[in-house]
């Protein structure tokens, strides 16, 4: 995911949010000579193939004027589903005593893959009871991190 303060997450935040629309992340990745410009949005009542439709129209026109990315990539915009990713601090905040999984850029405590309860956030960093222990994590060394649902 796109940091926070990156050009295309302001971007698309500038677009999403007046429409109605919770930002919940920006992707970008290149395979080859194929790019895609994926973008997730959320509503508390859902999201729905218009909702995807009427931010892409939207979205696309201020990315053809800004134009932020080199050469040609796809604009997707969809609901991030049941295992949300976690992007932004206030994303930790609202799902404290929700199970994560989470991989980090770099270990700690040896590990680089943790799977926990969200126990806390605040402006520097997530805890995470971990097998019964309590992880401080800084939001610079979280590369992804997701909701996990058990079903």
């Amino acid at each position: 995911m796109q940091p926070a303060d990156s050009t295309l997450t302001r971007l698309a935040r500038r677009v999403v949010e007046p429409m109605g629309y919770e930002l919940v992340g920006v992707e970008f990745f290149q395979h080859g000579t194929n790019a895609t410009l994926r973008v997730y949005i959320d509503h508390p009542n859902g999201i729905t193939l218009d909702d995807c439709t009427s931010v892409s129209h939207q979205l696309s026109g201020v990315l053809d004027v800004e134009d932020p990315l080199p050469g040609h990539y796809d604009l997707e915009i969809s609901s991030p589903g049941v295992e949300r990713p976690l992007v932004f601090p206030e994303h930790y905040a609202r799902f404290v005593g929700e199970r994560v999984k989470m991989r980090l850029a770099e270990k700690v405590q040896g590990r680089r893959r943790l799977q926990g309860v969200l126990v806390g956030s605040d402006d520097a960093q997530v805890s995470v009871e971990v097998d019964g222990e309590v992880w401080q994590i800084p939001y610079g060394v979280i590369e992804s991190s997701r909701l996990v649902v058990d079903w």
